[in-house]
């Protein structure tokens, strides 16, 4: 069998150590990376400035360009994505990474995911339940809403240091959101229940084993000899790190509590569910490569705990859910210099001058777009719309500002979404049983319900159009190259995807700093993005949107 997690691996491997060979009529490693790099950075050009409608080809709102239905099933951008396709290696990669890095069967749980809460759940939800008042929004929309259907003006309800005002928020009304989004905040719940079981139930032994023999002198395999010549980094230089920051992290806190809100227990609290659930993520994305996140129970706690404070809880999500993130890269980072033989210590100390230096340009960078930029991250932008930015914001004021017990506790009124944490715990529950009573199918151990449940965490802000085009590269991958050219797959997988990267991402600054920062812009129907303008409009009766047609 060709699809095991160890094949992402096998092939990194392969590609840091096998010997640099022209193979018989073929090019070089190093010579395909330079071909796939300007075949990739020539035509981004098109997708990025010339016809950006290659970014999401939903074929089907032209075929019914008055009909709300078929927009709202057919848009990729702002709909269910049926159909749509992108030619543009941004829209695979912006949010799930790369598929040629992501094993078979983790591509094919994320397909099966997507596929029942996109074209099952959420049309059952919305057309046929009409819930939580379902088509008095968009199907899909990361916006905040009144009942009516309008735009929710988070100003009304905030006082002068933006905290929560109790008594404008009754006035204002109840704060409604789209069902998809609903489902999402649910489908997130269960992800993470369904993690802590799954690593339990199918690696709980293997834990206890490793913990075990971790104080126990145990054989080392080839690597870890190799490597046992160099000096160790000693334990004390990362507890001094690991404390210098929280002692860091408290101070700004106290310090500028007016203006972070986050109390100092609140940064010990984020700090000890971060270390919590470093070990069954890090097992789920080492197997899968696919990382579920703690953004949403980060948001809940805090937003339980300390509700009304907006900026504390997007503090206390970054120091959990980040924090767990960056030592989960940190560890893929120092086993790549283990694969490579890189001394450790050399390793330590580039990745603190790594950080150090990053944390200097990205808070730079950041500081002059800012300051430069006019209305940046507003939907009148071209290149800096920040869809990311804006769905962290909304979670700012659901999670922080208002608070889950408004919504999703016993004064809201999407309590029932609580539920997925249990439907999430017992999902695995079934697939470990079927692997205890059918121990001959072998593809059973392949059914992930992490990553499965979670198959569309990232949406918002990823639309239908970015796992379409991730699933089919995935497949594609998966079935056709590696089928027939499996050797020379193994050898530039690798190489084609960073070669991919590489090209997009500098033809991205050139356009940018050539075209973009001057404004310079084609106004023409293939730099129509969608296509789909009646995607966003809601269907209920009464339901008065500027550019939507009224429903009597």
């Amino acid at each position: 069998m060709w699809w095991p997690a160890n094949l992402v691996q096998v092939s990194l491997f392969r590609a840091l150590h096998e010997k640099e060979e022209r193979t018989k009529g073929g090019l070089t490693r190093t010579q395909f990376f330079v071909v796939a790099f300007i075949c990739s950075f020539a035509y981004y050009v098109f997708p990025g400035y010339l016809f950006q409608m290659l970014t999401s080809l939903s074929w089907v709102c032209w075929v019914f360009p008055t009909s709300i239905l078929a927009q709202q099933i057919g848009s990729g951008l702002y709909g269910l994505g049926l159909g749509s396709i992108g030619l543009d290696w941004s829209t695979i990669s912006s949010y799930l990474g790369s598929p040629l890095a992501s094993p078979w069967f983790a591509t094919a749980n994320v397909a099966v995911g997507f596929v029942f809460i996109m074209y099952i759940l959420t049309p059952i939800c919305y057309y046929w339940f009409n819930l939580y008042k379902a088509t008095t929004f968009p199907i899909f929309s990361d916006g905040l809403f009144t009942g009516k259907g309008q735009k929710y003006d988070i100003s009304t309800i905030v006082d002068s240091n933006f905290h929560l005002d109790p008594a404008a928020y009754t006035r204002q009304g109840e704060l409604y959101i789209s069902t998809f989004f609903a489902l999402t905040y649910g489908v997130g719940f269960a992800a993470l229940s369904a993690t802590i079981v799954h690593v339990a139930l199918f690696h709980g032994r293997e834990i206890w084993q490793q913990s075990k023999s971790s104080f126990q002198e145990k054989t080392m395999d080839i690597h870890t000899k190799m490597m046992s010549k160099y000096k160790q980094v000693p334990e004390q230089w990362f507890v001094l790190i690991l404390v210098a920051n929280i002692a860091l992290t408290i101070f700004a806190c106290e310090y500028y509590n007016d203006q972070l809100q986050l109390p100092w227990w609140g940064v010990l609290l984020a700090c000890g569910i971060a270390i919590f659930f470093t070990l069954p993520i890090g097992i789920i994305t080492a197997i899968t490569n696919q990382t579920p996140g703690l953004n949403i129970i980060t948001e809940y706690i805090i937003g339980y705990i300390y509700p009304g404070y907006p900026v504390a809880n997007m503090c206390f999500k970054v120091y959990g859910y980040i924090s767990m993130t960056q030592a989960i890269t940190f560890l893929q980072d120092f086993k790549l210099g283990h694969y490579m033989k890189i001394p450790p210590r050399t390793m330590f100390m580039t990745q603190v001058v790594g950080t150090l230096v990053a944390s200097v340009v990205y808070l730079g960078t950041a500081w002059w777009l800012l300051e430069t930029i006019p209305e940046i991250c507003s939907s009148s932008q071209s290149f800096w719309t920040c869809p990311s930015d804006r769905v962290f914001y909304d979670a700012s004021v659901i999670w922080g500002l208002i608070g889950p017990r408004r919504i999703f506790g016993d004064l809201g009124h999407y309590s029932s979404v609580n539920w997925f944490f249990l439907v999430g715990a017992i999902a695995p529950v079934f697939v470990w049983l079927a692997v205890k009573a059918f121990p001959q199918h072998e593809w059973i151990k392949l059914v992930n319900m992490p990553v499965l449940i979670g198959a569309t965490a990232y949406m918002p802000p990823a639309t239908a159009v970015n796992y379409i085009t991730w699933i089919i590269m995935g497949f594609l991958s998966g079935f056709v190259v590696y089928r027939y050219k499996p050797e020379w797959w193994r050898r530039h997988n690798y190489i084609l995807s960073g070669a991919l990267d590489a090209g997009l991402a500098f033809m991205g600054v050139l356009l940018y700093f050539s075209l973009g920062q001057h404004e310079i812009s084609l106004n023409w129907w293939g730099n129509d993005l969608d296509g789909c303008p009646l995607a966003q409009c809601p269907t209920a009766p009464g339901v008065s949107v500027e550019g939507c047609p009224l429903f009597t």
